[in-house]
């Protein structure tokens, strides 16, 4: 997939497939269309009463977009949960790109100057592709997931796609749909427009609760 970018990369999303690299040091690119597919259904998020705490307790900075490649780096770490990571330079460069243009977003947990954890994915309409996530604080990650949720919602997104679902993200209610139901959800959402900015970033805890919980 030598010809690949930002918008072949764009149509790919919007017909329901994304790439992934084998390794982070093979340069080749797969195009991944799983028969069941990974999503948090907006409606129905669940943030455990801990985590609700630890939110509350606002032990991070919470900024958007502001380091959106060193989120993506970050993501592409060894970490000791994880043998080896699927994001390579190429990914790395093209979804840089679609950040450039206003496609690509990062949520970001900062303590002080230094980048604690975060997330970043891709924004098609009122669709939501997560790609990755990563802490080097603990909870860093889910408190970015949450912030991103409440995000989501205010701005009126109708799609999560997480494509896989892991044992971490089932706690807060990721389910597996069929690639059928999936695509019917996809094109109703990529129909619609979504305002991934309608949160301001300093937005109260308590509000950012709000937003996750009116719903669910």
């Amino acid at each position: 997939m030598s010809d690949i970018d930002a918008e072949v990369l764009l149509r790919a999303y919007a017909y329901g497939v994304f790439p992934m690299a084998e390794s982070r040091d093979d340069p080749e690119l797969y195009w991944i269309d799983p028969e069941v597919r990974g999503i948090l259904p907006l409606d129905a998020f669940h943030v455990p009463k801990r985590l609700k705490r630890t939110v509350r307790q606002q032990p991070f900075e919470i900024r958007i977009d502001t380091a959106f490649r060193e989120v993506m780096l970050g993501c592409a770490e060894a970490a000791p949960n994880r043998d080896g990571t699927w994001i390579n330079e190429r990914i790395v460069g093209l979804y840089c790109e679609l950040h450039a243009r206003g496609r690509a977003h990062s949520v970001e947990c900062w303590q002080g100057e230094k980048l604690a954890g975060g997330l970043y994915g891709v924004s098609l309409g009122a669709a939501f592709f997560g790609e990755s996530m990563f802490s080097r604080v603990t909870d860093a990650s889910k408190v970015a997931l949450v912030h991103l949720v409440a995000r989501l919602i205010r701005g009126g997104y109708t799609l999560l796609d997480t494509q896989f679902v892991t044992s971490h993200l089932k706690q807060f209610g990721a389910i597996e749909i069929s690639r059928d139901l999936y695509r019917v959800k996809l094109m109703k959402a990529t129909a619609a427009q979504g305002d991934f900015y309608s949160l301001p970033e300093d937005a109260p805890p308590d509000e950012v609760l709000q937003s996750v919980t009116q719903m669910s």
